[in-house]
């Protein structure tokens, strides 16, 4: 038997909870298509995002350490997968609409810029008196206006669910409670891949990770597990444990909070998504978690370097465009007009990798260097 949309979709109407978003119940695109024979419209959306440019180009993103710092750290690809796959575990166990979440988290960072948060701030403060800068509304440009596949209309026509979904943190306003999941998943991924890899680098030392409520836990279960203290394994079993612990944590809360909502019938769509979170007592620990990634990582001196230093990067690379907007390519002009001189600047430079970003600044700066 061969499987239709017509078929996933009575699927959908068949297993998924009340609250889960149905395909067949999308409001649609922005430009009408017909829909796929085979693939439900949010499947198609998935497929529209994985075949992009913006999502290629997350390999050579820099999540905390530029590429340039070594091959096996995370980048905005890798993180992106990462926060898919959780999403779409934490999903599965509500009976959630796994294809609208895993559209959503695979678009969830197309706007990010080169050099991770640190290039986000740089495009901010350029952008501060030209309409701002921000990396979910950016990835909403991506796949609204500015990636160019389809003749028949800018952007990747994703629906409205999906691009709804990208817009999170404004408010914390959530349309769908898969957008939520996609939300805490990415927090999760983040956490825990971030420690993973101050870890690796060794600017997080064993005396430091001890100060925390988690790791104490963690590090005591595994003692009475295993010897491994100092193999890599061991590690990699601290981290997986992370994650599980939340997840599960994260799904206890959700039924606990579901089931008393369900039993006092107030089964609106908000209440519903303010119910799934996490527990207070993990809600602190994640608190301590995130305030120790701050002071211990994402300051330490050799990452506070690469950050500044592309910030200097993107900071020159604007200005002299702005200042000489001839030395941008024909196809990047032919956008002024439409959009103001500094908004197609901003596309340009938040569309860079790491790696084009730093050759551009050769290009344009090093007098030895080919233009």
């Amino acid at each position: 038997m061969i499987l239709t949309r017509k078929e996933y979709e009575n699927r959908e109407a068949q297993f998924l909870a009340p609250y889960a978003v149905r395909s067949a119940e999308s409001r649609g695109r922005a430009h009408p298509e017909k829909e796929h024979e085979y693939r439900t419209a949010f499947q198609r959306d998935r497929d529209r995002v994985i075949h992009s440019t913006a999502f290629r180009r997350l390999q050579y993103k820099t999540q905390v350490f530029v590429n340039s710092e070594g091959d096996h750290y995370r980048t905005r690809l890798t993180h992106t997968i990462e926060t898919a796959q959780i999403a779409r575990t934490i999903g599965r166990s509500l009976g959630l609409n796994e294809d609208l979440i895993e559209a959503i988290a695979l678009a969830h960072d197309l706007g990010h810029g080169p050099f991770g948060h640190a290039g986000e701030w740089a495009l901010e403060a350029l952008m501060k008196n030209y309409g701002g800068f921000e990396h979910n509304l950016q990835g909403l440009r991506i796949v609204e206006q500015l990636e160019e596949v389809y003749s028949q209309f800018p952007g990747l026509n994703l629906t409205f669910e999906v691009r709804e979904g990208m817009k999170k943190h404004q408010k914390d306003a959530f349309l769908s409670l898969e957008a939520r999941v996609v939300d805490l998943s990415d927090e999760i991924a983040y956490d825990s891949h971030d420690l993973d890899d101050g870890i690796r680098s060794g600017y997080l030392s064993e005396s430091e990770l001890q100060k925390l409520f988690i790791w104490k836990k963690i590090s005591h279960y595994l003692g009475t597990k295993t010897n491994l203290k100092n193999d890599p394994s061991w590690r990699r079993a601290a981290i997986r444990l992370l994650i599980n612990h939340q997840v599960n944590d994260l799904l206890k809360a959700a039924d606990r909070n579901l089931r008393k909502l369900k039993s006092s019938k107030k089964l609106s769509s908000d209440a519903i998504i303010r119910a799934v979170h996490f527990s207070i007592p993990t809600r602190k620990w994640k608190k301590e978690l995130k305030s120790f990634l701050h002071e211990n990582l994402y300051s330490h001196y050799r990452v506070v370097r690469m950050t500044d230093k592309g910030q200097r990067i993107i900071r020159q690379l604007f200005q002299i465009y702005l200042d000489k907007p001839k030395q941008l390519s024909p196809g990047i002009r032919r956008r002024i007009g439409r959009d103001t001189l500094e908004r197609v600047i901003c596309d340009y430079v938040a569309g860079m990798t790491d790696r084009f970003a730093q050759d551009e600044y050769k290009r344009l700066f090093d007098p030895d260097e080919r233009v």
